[in-house]
């Protein structure tokens, strides 16, 4: 059985998708830009919209229950890969050690113009 999860505390998706969904124990979390749930609005610099994707992030895994701990996997689209050291400062601060698995790529555009995507994959 799966179940669909939305958060207030993150964006409403931008497409025909779902914030989350859980099925069989397994938190999948959608990308999540760094769109500020409150006044819509993007971050510039590229710690502040990683540290806003992962806020995004957050607020869907307690809704769902869940917390950073229960994370195993992310995935984590750069615009450039020029932003790669500074992101993952931002992204070691917010999980701590033993971090979740993970693999970064640079894409050729994100919705929205932006910088960063984080995708989720949570284990209760």
């Amino acid at each position: 059985m799966k179940r669909v999860i939305n958060s207030k505390n993150a964006p409403a998706a931008v497409g025909p998708y779902s914030q989350a969904v859980e099925a069989g124990g397994t938190l999948y979390i959608s990308g999540q830009l760094p769109v500020n749930p409150v006044s819509n609005s993007v971050p510039q610099s590229i710690e502040e919209q990683t540290a806003q994707s992962l806020a995004n992030v957050e607020a869907i895994l307690t809704e769902a229950g869940y917390s950073k701990s229960d994370v195993v996997k992310s995935t984590v689209l750069l615009s450039s890969m020029d932003d790669f050291a500074a992101m993952n400062g931002v992204y070691a601060s917010f999980y701590g050690e033993p971090f979740p698995a993970r693999v970064c790529y640079q894409v050729a555009k994100l919705p929205l113009g932006v910088k960063v995507e984080i995708e989720t994959i949570a284990v209760k």
